[in-house]
């Protein structure tokens, strides 16, 4: 059980993160969300990348146990577009708070929907003179 204790780790960050996505009708909280499913996923790329035991790459000796340095490359720029992700996310979070009024999503629905009511009976009484 210890073994694979951090791929248990991982499913519950990603159903924890997923679970925030979709519950949660705020628009900072689904990001938070993402963000924590994201970790989950830069976990499941690393766990099998380190080998107990093992060391970097660097000088070539015989019988020594390497660990593979290609997947903490690999989250290294996942880590970093994710962060690049999460900053566009809160600053379109920030135009809509200007725009709406609010960041609650159901709330941002029902005023888009008057809206687009209004715009409709304005057409039709345009359009009925």
């Amino acid at each position: 059980m210890l073994e694979h204790f951090s791929y248990i780790i991982t499913v519950f960050l990603m159903m924890a993160g997923l679970f925030i996505v979709i519950a949660r009708g705020n628009l900072i909280k689904k990001m938070i969300g993402l963000s924590v499913f994201q970790t989950s996923v830069y976990l499941l790329y690393i766990a099998p990348g380190k080998l107990l035991g093992g060391t970097a790459p660097i000088l070539a000796k015989q019988f020594t146990t390497y660990s593979n340095p290609l997947p903490h490359v690999l989250i290294l720029t996942a880590i970093v577009v994710g962060v690049a992700t999460l900053a566009l996310g809160l600053a379109l979070a920030v135009r809509i708070r200007e725009a709406y009024g609010t960041i609650e999503e159901d709330e941002i629905l029902t005023l888009n929907h008057t809206v687009e009511a209004a715009e409709a009976q304005h057409a039709e009484a345009r359009g009925g003179s």
